[in-house]
């Protein structure tokens, strides 16, 4: 790691918060739960999580508008219809949204609508888009490539701090092995270790690891008690038709139980679960 200048520790002490709002950061000492879809799909469906996700310890919401889909023929995104829905749901509920940028050309419009890019697992050696993200003046959630060792991961996040953005999250979701029962591997050893070799915070996404929404409430206590810096978990109000990732997505109840679960965790490693103040909002 002698090469990443910028996101090395230099001292035990040292670390990055980064913020998504003037109430939600990610780093200190509570926990941060990002929630919601892999896909938006219409503005009721995010209505429906918005509600649900307000009432519990949930500080963002995740959704996709443009969607890298191993086949052509699948659901690729509403594109700019999804930006104006979570822009709408960000408005509405003070949460603040999360949503994956896939190409160079559609940063500006993303940044206009969102209040943090997501770099997924294809795109992390993408280094024109990191360097492009990196001159981006928001939030970058960072996530691991499905091959990629830790170095290529700090490195990866090198690229995006060296061009001017020193608000990087960094992302474990998994890696790709030989066993199919799960969708990847959970890397929590990877949680441990980064948390020691770089002050940018550290998140789990156990939704696509797992694969498998029966999996994903025991790895998301095990990622803060390894201690992750927050979750970044798929939610859907119907999961059985939810278009993308359905046999991961947790069900709106499951997810607020999955949060409460999480709360006496943290406690025991000295988190916190913390909920921004907000006023509730109601569908218009």
């Amino acid at each position: 790691m002698l090469e990443a200048k910028l996101v090395a520790k230099s001292d035990a002490r040292q670390s990055t918060i980064v913020h998504l709002s003037e109430q939600v950061a990610i780093g200190g000492e509570a926990i941060v739960i990002i929630g919601g879809p892999c896909t938006v799909e219409n503005l009721s469906q995010m209505e429906d999580v918005a509600q649900s996700l307000q009432t519990a310890a949930v500080q963002a919401i995740r959704g996709g508008v443009y969607k890298p889909r191993t086949s052509p023929y699948a659901f690729q995104g509403m594109g700019l219809e999804g930006l104006e829905i979570l822009d709408t749901i960000r408005q509405r509920y003070q949460m603040p949204v999360v949503t994956e940028v896939m190409a160079i050309s559609q940063i500006e419009e993303i940044c206009a609508y969102a209040d943090m890019l997501q770099i997924g697992s294809r795109n992390m050696q993408n280094f024109d888009l990191l360097k492009a993200v990196g001159q981006a003046n928001k939030p970058v959630l960072l996530k691991r490539g499905l091959a990629a060792t830790i170095e290529e991961f700090v490195m990866a996040a090198e690229y995006i701090v060296s061009h001017g953005n020193s608000q990087v999250v960094l992302c474990e979701r998994g890696i790709r092995s030989f066993d199919p029962y799960t969708r990847n591997v959970l890397d929590l050893g990877a949680v441990v270790a980064l948390k020691q070799i770089t002050h940018l915070p550290v998140v789990v996404d156990p939704s696509h690891a797992a694969g498998k929404r029966e999996l994903i409430a025991d790895l998301s206590r095990g990622a803060i008690a390894c201690g992750a810096d927050g979750l970044i978990i798929e939610c859907h109000p119907h999961p059985e038709k939810s278009v993308s990732d359905a046999r991961q997505a947790l069900s709106l109840g499951a997810m607020v139980n999955l949060v409460q679960s999480i709360k006496p965790v943290a406690e025991a490693v000295g988190r916190k679960v913390y909920e921004p103040q907000r006023q509730l909002a109601k569908a218009a």
